[in-house]
């Protein structure tokens, strides 16, 4: 599954993973591989990231909106 994590000043992460989990506005949410198109708003809080090294990553952000699809997920967020 890939994600990319976009700000409107750079890229933070590109990369195969095996699970994110969100801070959506209606509440967190994870997705894993095969997850069901989405598409959802973000509130302040923190990604974690499960990278194909059994890695944890975390993000935190101010916001934003996500489209996940056939095991490509994208993240537009704001940040500080």
């Amino acid at each position: 599954m890939n994600l990319e994590i976009i700000t409107p000043e750079k890229k933070l992460f590109s990369g195969e993973i095996e699970m994110v989990q969100l801070p959506g506005t209606k509440g967190s949410f994870e997705i894993l591989i095969n997850h069901a198109p989405i598409i959802s708003t973000l509130e302040e809080g923190i990604i974690r990231v499960r990278d194909k090294e059994k890695k944890i990553l975390t993000f935190e952000i101010q916001g934003g909106v996500i489209e996940a699809k056939e095991n490509s997920i994208i993240v537009l967020a704001e940040v500080e």
